[in-house]
């Protein structure tokens, strides 16, 4: 699952054409289709061959994928078991099966961070002999997202990206660095008397993700191609990153209230007509369009583009999405070896995601698309970062959370700050 909060990842279906930005609920489930507790099983095999554990987020399109794999596989039967749609009951309950020894799910849903975790416990089986079949097909950073030291240990499913968005009534072009956004979007706004920009805020994942954005829009790396090292402080871009967001929020660039927004407070105050610009998922198009029932200020006053880098080349964004792999305690690897790849190659699979709602990682899914904004995301998607899928991701990201937040807001010593985060970033390629 992406970093979105409860309005979610589900992007773009509607309109006014089977490739158009929609959505109507996210990250949760959809009305009427809770999943509680533990979580429960779809009811689609008598006698299932095999068992998938993925979120009950978007729950409707992971049972239709698994509907087409039955058709196709009769005698192969797939049953889906849906997780809690939150990150975090989803990787417990894996968790659960694993450790007891369980064994109960066969393919594992697993969200792009938590490749090497799961790698690196011995939870999940080396698929690198399947690299061939998707190097060429998928997304390169969803396939960055499913490998631990150079090895895949799972194949790419769905992904997700950001926009930026902007008011077309008061912005001529999309910037195309930070240092024009900065400037275009302090302009408009002393113009109209609104706010200039709009994110995440707030001391969560989602503040992490729109760090690790400007980060790597200054040239930065996490961790070596390896995976055996931080980089974290090597060059500057750092101290870029988040001098960027100090500056912006010193100067009231950042809307009031910045400090403790997430996905929808953002969304809410761009659509009221409150802000220049915005970063966020594509989740809100159809909202700000005036779609689903929603009161839109900007109706017709606001259009999308790639985020920025600090040198104008190319955009940057952070990846979402889910990854599948199989377990080492399936009775049946074989088999869910094959329904991890067929989920990740198979058009007519992929085609259900894009059709229903969430961006697929096979490139040829985005071919012939008629919606701009979609094309435009299968580009963001192609030349976005994913974030490090290591060992101890959950434990960087909280370090960076716990120090870079209050850094930015002057309350914290920038220099020390980021020395922290540096020792977390090498902590963090080893298991805890």
């Amino acid at each position: 699952m992406s970093v979105l909060s409860r309005r979610g990842v589900r992007a773009f279906a509607a309109g006014t054409s089977a490739f158009a930005l929609a959505l109507a609920t996210g990250c949760g489930s959809p009305p009427g289709e809770e999943v509680e507790g533990d979580g429960e099983s779809a009811g689609l095999a008598d006698d299932p061959q095999f068992v998938w554990a993925v979120t009950g987020a978007d729950r409707q399109i992971h049972e239709d994928v698994a509907r087409l794999w039955n058709e196709v596989n009769p005698e192969e039967q797939v049953e889906v078991f849906f997780l809690a749609p939150t990150a975090d009951e989803q990787r417990q309950a894996m968790f659960q099966d694993l450790q007891s020894q369980a064994g109960q799910f066969d393919v594992l849903g697993l969200d792009v961070i938590w490749t090497g975790e799961f790698a690196d416990f011995g939870y999940i089986e080396s698929l690198e002999d399947l690299r061939p079949e998707i190097s060429d097909v998928s997304l390169p950073g969803a396939i960055d997202s499913a490998q631990w030291q150079q090895e895949l240990y799972a194949l790419p499913y769905s992904s997700n990206g950001a926009f930026l968005y902007y008011r077309t009534d008061l912005i001529d072009e999309p910037p195309t660095t930070w240092d024009e956004l900065y400037e275009t979007g302090t302009e408009a706004a002393e113009e109209a008397g609104i706010s200039a920009y709009v994110g995440q805020g707030d001391q969560y994942e989602g503040f992490v993700v729109n760090y690790l954005e400007l980060f790597w829009a200054a040239d930065g790396e996490l961790f070596d191609e390896g995976q055996t090292e931080s980089l974290f402080l090597e060059g500057d871009a750092a101290t870029t990153a988040l001098d960027f967001m100090t500056e912006a929020y010193e100067s009231g660039f950042y809307a009031e209230g910045f400090d403790s927004m997430v996905e929808d407070d953002a969304r809410a105050l761009f659509q009221a007509g409150e802000a220049v610009y915005m970063r966020n998922w594509p989740y809100a198009v159809p909202l700000l369009e005036g779609q689903e029932g929603e009161e839109s200020e900007v109706a017709e006053d606001f259009a999308v583009a790639p985020l920025p880098t600090f040198d104008g080349e190319g955009s940057t964004s952070a990846l979402g999405g889910l990854n599948n792999a199989v377990s080492t305690l399936s009775e049946n690897k074989e088999l869910a070896r094959e329904f991890v790849l067929w989920a990740a190659t198979d058009p007519d699979a992929q085609a259900i995601l894009a059709d229903n709602s969430l961006p697929p990682t096979m490139l040829s899914a985005y071919d012939g698309a008629e919606d701009p904004n979609f094309e435009m995301l299968r580009d963001i998607l192609t030349d976005a970062h994913a974030r490090p899928p290591v060992p101890g991701y959950n434990s960087l990201s909280l370090t960076i959370q716990d120090n870079l937040h209050p850094a930015y807001l002057g309350q914290a010593d920038a220099e020390e700050s980021l020395e922290t985060v540096d020792g977390a970033a090498s902590d963090a390629l080893e298991q805890e």
